[in-house]
């Protein structure tokens, strides 16, 4: 077994993996947007290295639910606390927010809510309505958590009718345990198959993590995990620690060997598969709509 990629040095970033910030009037703009409507992205939340090209592009992945999450995953920067209850408005809002963006592909994702009776599936079910009635030419992405794998709750977000369900991985089997708080590998599966049943014309979606530790051949073990599923889409990009708490980085992998991770889309079957060191699951998430 191929034991790592190449053992680059993780005590400096690396050449490709230096982006400069930036700052803007449409930056602003946005932020201003969404804290008017007691609206958070996760692009914020989870420091995304790429928030301020998606939000100089007028994009932003919205987050519902709050900004607390029930889990405390060792590669995530949003706060593990005690959750705050549901805004019953929040579903309307999103659905305006999408609007004044005037958004082709709208993305919708969650903190996990292990405190609610569906993990929140209705209130996703509520906003995807909200958001289609609104926009009806807006493609619709939900990024969901994995509602403690209840295969019910993931229907009632599936029969909201979402263009997109996306769940994902995070990382391989073996990592799983160390990565994911309360998360288990073949639980996550088991999401994706239910959203594969539940929504039979859907695309649906999932990404990883890659420079945690795992290895080549893992990685395209769980590639075969997720079209024996029904997976569609997947995303693989550079694990980058959002702050001195979250997990170390094991190693920066280099650009070509992302580029062998996009080779393997054929070899599987997806429709797509992006690959690149700053590939999240919700960047750029819209060239699905304008590609598809």
């Amino acid at each position: 077994m191929e034991s790592r990629y190449t053992g680059i040095s993780r005590s400096r970033l690396p050449s490709w993996l230096r982006k400069t910030l930036q700052t803007s009037t449409k930056i602003h703009e946005i932020k201003s947007k969404l804290r008017s409507k007691k609206l958070h992205s996760v692009c914020e939340e989870a420091k995304c290295p790429n928030l301020c090209e998606c939000f100089e592009r007028g994009t932003a992945t919205i987050m519902i639910m709050g900004r607390n999450c029930t889990r405390h995953c060792g590669f995530c920067a949003i706060k593990n606390g005690e959750p705050t209850p549901l805004d019953p408005d929040e579903p309307q809002n999103v659905a305006q927010q999408i609007k004044e963006m005037e958004l082709r592909h709208a993305v919708i994702t969650s903190v996990t809510r292990d405190d609610l009776p569906d993990g929140g599936a209705a209130h996703f079910a509520r906003t995807i309505e909200a958001a289609k009635k609104s926009n009806p030419e807006t493609a619709i992405e939900v990024l969901t958590p994995d509602f403690e794998g209840r295969a019910l709750d993931v229907m009632t977000v599936c029969h909201a009718g979402p263009n997109i369900f996306n769940h994902n991985l995070e990382t391989v089997e073996r990592l799983t345990p160390y990565i994911r708080n309360k998360a288990k590998y073949a639980r996550s599966l088991g999401v994706l198959r239910a959203a594969r049943e539940g929504l039979p014309k859907g695309l649906i979606k999932s990404g990883l993590m890659v420079g945690l530790g795992e290895m080549f051949e893992e990685v395209e073990r769980t590639l075969s995990d997720l079209k024996s599923v029904g997976c569609d889409i997947v995303t693989i990009g550079q694990y980058l620690r959002p702050n001195k708490k979250a997990i170390p980085v094991a190693e920066y992998i280099p650009p070509e060997i992302f580029r062998r991770y996009q080779t393997l889309q054929l070899k599987y079957g997806f429709k797509m598969l992006f690959a690149g060191p700053f590939v999240r699951s919700s960047y750029l998430a819209d060239k699905v709509t304008l590609e598809g």
